[in-house]
């Protein structure tokens, strides 16, 4: 009793192997299989590369944002006596302690905010100040562990920190004396003059986000109560999360805690949009660049159709010699699903080296084209970000091959039609 052999067995692996390495004389197509392997593999590295930097760009931009900034503000609403806007907390120690309880709060802190001219060496710079105590600034994780800096914190409280565009744009160091010019100062008979005061730099930090390096000066927050003229109290409070993604689910305790005036400002209010954005960008981006696959893999069916039609003959002899037609669909089905196989493995592993070596490209593209690929001022990191997840890596891996496998069932099935007697009418 005879029994059919099993689907793709050995056989009909090693018949497509042979026409797949056929020469173009012999029938084959070897020289589209190339093409059509290299297109394939092009097409993931790439998806593979433009995924990790989106998620990098995003994530890098997210650690940033939480790392150097408040991932919730407190401020007040109200009117004082008068009738003019009133936003000055008065009781902010008690206000802290309240906030600070809430099961989640991982600090919170007094602040003085304001914007400023900041001069030396016959250069200037509009910054923004933040007064805050010296325990709460080693609290904040990009500034007590910075990218780069000079100084210590330690001495901080004589003194200001700095970013390092400011230093840059000013030219100062560590040690080196810098001028405030408030325009909100001091009342005289002949008008509000600007308030002009000299601090010496302590601490100089570089976070890596350009707008926040280019910007951001740290004073004590009891001389930044007396430059701005909050000596009665503080202008917000600084919140600290544990996780800063469960923002919305302790927003009620916060409210509740800040009181009837108090107002809360998240990082998603702040950033959010932006984030949110970059997401729809790379699931787009992710369709589009599937395309280029998807054409890459249009190859496969080309070179499948020219196939079935040199082995027109041979379809035929082995038909005779009692394979089925499933046995040839298959047999050609592993002819296409092997180039897109190949085709996506290479990808992978282009695209994932790529992703890993992206920083030294970027280098060696910088020295070679001797300008800056990367401008810090226009996207606010310093550095192109790249991050691969190996959910991301697979979902184009999948894709391609799911592209490759369905592609190359048309040509696969119209050769297990084709009709032996036809096939073999003109032999």
């Amino acid at each position: 009793m005879s029994h059919s052999p099993p689907p793709f067995a050995a056989f009909e692996w090693l018949i497509a192997w042979r026409y797949l390495r056929a020469r173009r004389k012999e029938g084959g197509i070897s020289v589209i299989a190339w093409y059509a392997l290299i297109g394939v593999m092009l097409g993931v590295a790439t998806l593979i590369v433009v995924q990790a930097v989106m998620i990098g760009f995003r994530e890098e931009f997210a650690e940033r944002i939480l790392g150097a900034n408040a991932h919730v503000t407190v401020y007040q609403t109200g009117f004082d006596a008068e009738g003019r806007p009133d936003r000055l907390i008065v009781d902010y120690d008690a206000m802290v302690a309240r906030l600070a309880a809430v099961p989640g709060v991982t600090s919170a802190a007094p602040l003085i905010r304001g914007q400023v001219m900041a001069s030396a060496n016959g250069r200037a710079a509009g910054v923004e100040v933040i007064g805050i105590r010296p325990e709460d600034l080693a609290k904040i994780p990009l500034v007590a562990n910075p990218e780069t800096f000079a100084g210590t914190l330690a001495d901080f409280p004589g003194g200001i920190a700095i970013g390092v565009g400011v230093a840059r744009e000013l030219g100062v160091r560590v040690g080196d004396a810098i001028t405030l010019i408030s325009p909100d100062g001091m009342d005289t008979p002949f008008g509000t003059q600007p308030r002009i005061s000299d601090y010496t730099i302590a601490y100089i930090f570089g976070v890596g986000r350009y707008d926040i390096d280019r910007t951001r000066v740290y004073m004590p927050f009891d001389e930044a109560r007396s430059y701005f003229n909050r000596e009665g109290g503080a202008d917000e409070i600084e919140v600290m999360l544990s996780n800063p993604d469960r923002v919305e689910d302790l927003r009620p305790a916060l409210t509740e805690a800040a009181g009837p005036r108090g107002q809360l400002w998240t990082w998603r209010e702040a950033s959010g949009a932006f984030l949110s954005a970059l997401d729809v960008e790379r699931r787009v981006m992710f369709i589009i660049l599937s395309l280029v696959v998807l054409i890459a893999a249009l190859n496969i069916i080309s070179g499948l159709v020219m196939l079935v039609k040199n082995k027109g003959r041979d379809i035929g002899i082995l038909r005779t010699m009692g394979l089925t037609r499933g046995a040839i669909m298959r047999i050609f089905f592993l002819c296409g699903s092997l180039i897109g196989v190949v085709g996506t493995l290479l990808g992978v592993i282009l695209g994932c080296l790529f992703a890993f070596f992206i920083q030294d490209i970027q280098a060696v593209v910088e020295w070679i084209s001797g300008g800056s690929v990367w401008n810090p001022e226009i996207r606010y990191l310093t550095e192109i970000p790249a991050r691969l997840r190996p959910g991301d890596v697979a979902a184009v891996a999948g894709m391609a091959l799911l592209l490759s496998f369905v592609i190359t069932l048309i040509p696969a099935r119209n050769a297990a039609r084709l009709d032996p007697v036809e096939a073999l009418r003109y032999e």
